[in-house]
């Protein structure tokens, strides 16, 4: 398998998961942000926007922690 092959399987390994659940992490903390700076402005729109966001948040998370369970052990990039 050439390098450039294991590159574009990485993605889908339990590193590259991991990685991609972390970075959800900080979306949600700049989402709750967003939460809180629309319901000081009492501003709908933005809180709408904000909820609309945290749900695909949510969702994108949950797609990532269910392929890193069907990975289960037998992850070829791990060794």
């Amino acid at each position: 398998m050439s390098k450039i092959e294991k590159a574009k399987g990485w993605k889908h390994s339990k590193p590259g998961l991991w990685l991609s659940i972390g970075t959800s992490a900080f979306g949600a903390i700049s989402i709750a942000k967003d939460i809180r700076g629309a319901r000081a402005d009492q501003d709908t729109l933005k809180l709408i926007n904000a909820v609309v966001g945290a749900a695909a948040l949510i969702t994108g998370t949950a797609l990532l922690v269910r392929e890193l369970k069907r990975l289960g052990d037998d992850d070829v990039l791990l060794g």
